[in-house]
């Protein structure tokens, strides 16, 4: 993630990247394409991928896991983290594949998913129809140059996910003041992917354990939430059943170490992430031994049949 600043332009991305669906009429831009299909993705530097405006029932692993992708001389990049995000690849992320555009058709080699293709419409001249014949489903990508793209906020909106490139946090700080309370007792926690199911553990190991050594004590639900009016400050509730549900102020220190305030006791803790997970695939991971498969952008909106015709049926 890049250095915590206020942007200039945060309103204006802010809107463009909520995440209220509005529904496109696919026959308005049927028309062949006005540009080269290498013109237009060219065009900008980055396309986000605004998965709840997904239309259809099928997926599209690669592009439901990046936040970003990028068409550069025939390779493909993504920014599948949070974690670096904005300085990684100067921006673009990593390399995740090849691509060949022709026509209006896109194909794309992925590392690890291998080959897929796609018909490729212009929606205005800020957003793309990638359009899957496969599967039947559409994604819909909004360019952005990296100058003008709010990293920031990308990385804020989605903390949840943030929470989930580690193996493990680890308990590193405590404050001296605060009362006593049943969560000193907990010195590691992870967070789980699983759609919209949260789930975490945590483990009362002492410090040092490898993550992939931990005895994890207990497992339940979290939720990460907003507060209005700062956008960097979160809620995190973790559900415990032998104790009170214990809620925290989330704040990010860096890529590396979060701060849990604990209003109801005043303690202060401070996590550290064990075991940076890099996404590349569906399936396992190629650094880990945790399987990523599950680690996926959720789409909020109601999905829906595309009516678009499939023109290579």
């Amino acid at each position: 993630m890049k250095t915590i600043k206020l942007l200039t332009g945060f309103a204006l991305i802010a809107t463009l990247f909520t995440s209220c669906y509005t529904e496109v009429a696919v026959d308005n831009y049927n028309d062949p394409l006005p540009i080269s299909i290498n013109q237009m993705l060219n065009a900008n530097e980055l396309w986000y991928v605004a998965v709840d405006e997904t239309i259809g029932y099928g997926e599209s692993p690669f592009l439901q896991i990046a936040f970003t992708v990028s068409f550069r001389n025939g390779t493909l990049y993504a920014n599948n983290n949070l974690v670096g995000i904005g300085s990684q690849g100067n921006g673009f992320g990593i390399p995740i594949g090849y691509y060949n555009a022709y026509d209006n058709i896109l194909d794309i080699d992925h590392d690890i998913d291998g080959y897929d293709s796609f018909d490729v419409y212009q929606v205005n001249n800020n957003t793309i129809e990638l359009y899957n014949p496969f599967t039947d489903t559409s994604y819909f990508l909004h360019g952005y140059q990296r100058s003008n793209f709010d990293y920031d906020f990308v990385f804020y909106d989605n903390i949840q996910y943030f929470l989930q490139e580690y193996n493990a946090w680890e308990k590193t700080y405590t404050s001296n003041y605060g009362a006593l309370n049943e969560f000193d007792n907990e010195n590691y926690l992870q967070f789980l992917s699983g759609g919209n199911d949260n789930t975490f553990q945590s483990s009362q190991d002492p410090n040092g354990i490898n993550p992939n050594n931990l005895y994890w004590d207990y497992t339940g639900i979290y939720g990460v939430g907003n507060v209005s009016g700062n956008m960097y400050l979160k809620t995190l509730v973790l559900d415990y059943d032998y104790f009170d549900n214990e809620q925290f102020e989330l704040s990010i220190l860096n890529d590396q170490r979060i701060e849990l305030f604990h209003p109801n006791s005043g303690t202060t803790y401070e996590f550290t992430g064990r075991g940076y997970i890099e996404f590349l695939k569906e399936g396992k991971d190629v650094n880990t031994s945790k399987t990523s498969g599950l680690k996926k952008r959720v789409q909020h909106t109601k999905k829906q049949d595309n009516e678009r015709e499939n023109t290579r049926a």
